[in-house]
């Protein structure tokens, strides 16, 4: 008989890539090579969902209330098939540990959309788990805990006790002194659920990795400009969202095509960047909504976009390098071309060289950057991967200039330092909305990761939210300051005084 308890914790439970004799009998008769490592990992990976589905009818055959989870330190799309194996989701998301400060706004911004509650877990530690005696900076711990929240999921810390079972007071006082603030903050956060407009269809669906490189860049870019996101797998419902956005190397199937057609019919409107629209072939694009036609790769990198008019606002009219390799592509009838790419005199090689990193624009047009057909604006380069390994502050602005286009009102709109990371959440029992300001600064004073201790406090932060409902009050809370408020247009606006670190503000609606 299964003792009682609350719940179950299966910890690090990962497909192998396994070659015992056991293996080789299965995939032989599933009809796949054991000599080849796609078809050992398709294996590895089908045995571990019927472990998992086995297991979980077992633990439920004893008490079917009990919560289950299997820890691998991830949530992503290879989870959607066995969603139903588990009562919530954990993502183990240690900053310092290994995973980083991209990790968890990632997997969380996934996580939350395959409707099962969330919980965050970092730790106590300044590097990860058995690091006895260290203690993490009480602003990055704070900061882990209230981006948790504000994402809508529940929060935890780990810690791992001394042989002898005696806990460390100044731990636990280090812990509870975050945990304290939670509980103040508990009441907002209590049953709510993220505001979205935009879907990211993400990467790790086809490359299997945890932060892919356009995923991380997205993240940057749409956080920095205070957009309301989600990602998304190829499975999921678009209808909620307004904007899709594929970056850089989603390939299109007919089923993933007929979809975002659908999409497009009903209103809504893509952003997609470099092969994102090809074929699984990879040799045309599957849509004639993309407006271009796919001539393959670039024939010069790096090269240059020069922007101008309403895409480039904010860039003075000149070139701005792009350091990796564009698609070649040609715009189709009816499509505007909102930047061009202008071409080196040569590309660097062993016949031509020219200065230390590349050649300079020759001043030559080549061709389309940017592109926009109806509801769809098209980028030549990965613009993503490219703002994850160097964020070019002109990729930045650039997308975020497309999306007003396709979004001119959004749902958040914040006036702050791009440090200032700032999430909606919604309490629908409660007649009310959240916004969640929060600005601590990660930064690289060792080596090996992040560190987080000073918090630096911002002040007469403007913020305009997009409700379409009549607000009743704002307030900061938990404090309970009430805040000046005007509505106009469908959107109510205001100016938050002080941000020290994280500060909720309350909209209350109207009966």
């Amino acid at each position: 008989m299964l003792p009682a308890v609350d719940g179950l914790f299966f910890d690090i439970v990962h497909a192998l890539d396994c070659s015992c004799r056991y293996c080789q009998e299965g995939m032989r008769q599933a009809g796949l090579e054991p000599s080849r490592e796609s078809d050992r990992k398709a294996f590895g990976r089908r045995v571990l969902e019927e472990w998992i589905q086995e297991m979980s009818a077992f633990v439920r055959s004893f008490d079917p209330e009990v919560t289950i989870f299997y820890n691998a330190g991830h949530v992503g799309p290879s989870h959607r098939s066995v969603a139903d194996a588990y009562t919530h989701w954990e993502i183990e998301s240690l900053p310092s540990g290994g995973w980083g400060y991209l990790h968890f706004p990632i997997a969380i911004r996934y996580a939350r959309t395959l409707k099962r509650e969330s919980l965050g877990m970092t730790g106590k530690f300044h590097t990860s788990w058995g690091d006895f005696h260290s203690f993490k900076n009480r602003a990055a711990l704070e900061f882990e805990c209230f981006q948790m929240l504000a994402h809508g999921a529940k929060c935890s810390v780990g810690d791992q006790l001394h042989p002898r079972g005696r806990i460390c007071p100044v731990t636990y006082e280090l812990i509870g002194s975050v945990y304290r603030q939670v509980e103040e903050k508990e009441p907002w956060c209590a049953g709510a659920t993220p505001v979205a407009e935009i879907a990211v269809l993400t990467p790790e669906e086809f490359t299997g990795e945890r932060i892919p490189a356009p995923s991380a860049g997205a993240t940057r870019i749409l956080q920095e400009g205070r957009h309301q996101f989600d990602f998304v797998d190829t499975s999921a419902d678009l209808s909620p969202y307004r904007v899709a956005i594929l970056p850089d190397g989603i390939p299109v199937t007919g089923a993933l095509g007929e979809k975002l057609r659908a999409f497009l019919n009903a209103g809504g409107a893509i952003l997609a960047s470099h092969r994102s629209g090809l074929t699984p072939e990879g040799d045309a694009f599957a849509l004639p909504e993309w407006g271009v036609r796919y001539l393959g790769e670039a024939p010069y990198s790096p090269d240059f976009i020069l922007p101008s008019g309403a895409i480039g606002e904010g860039l003075p009219e000149t070139e701005h390098v792009m350091y990796l390799r564009a698609s070649h592509v040609r715009a189709t009838q009816g499509t505007e071309v909102l930047a061009e790419t202008i071409v080196p005199y040569f590309n660097r090689t062993y016949a031509h060289f020219c200065s230390h990193r590349h050649t300079p624009s020759s001043g030559q047009r080549g061709y389309p950057a940017i592109t926009q057909r109806g509801s769809v604006i098209y980028f030549a380069h990965p613009i993503f991967t490219q703002y994850h390994e160097n964020a070019p502050r002109w990729c930045r602005m650039l997308v975020l200039n497309a999306l007003r286009r396709l979004l001119p009102q959004p749902l958040l709109q914040v006036n702050g330092p791009t440090t200032l990371i700032a999430t909606l959440t919604a309490q629908e029992t409660e007649n009310r909305w959240i916004v969640h300001l929060l600005h601590y600064v990660p930064e690289r004073r060792g080596s090996r990761f992040d560190v987080i201790e000073d918090v630096i406090p911002i002040y007469d932060i403007a913020v305009q939210v997009r409700t379409l409902r009549p607000v009743e009050s704002v307030r900061c809370v938990p404090e309970g300051r009430t805040l000046s408020y005007q509505s106009a247009g469908g959107a109510v606006q205001f100016t938050v005084p002080e941000v020290v670190g994280h500060q909720m503000v309350e909209l209350s609606f109207r009966e």
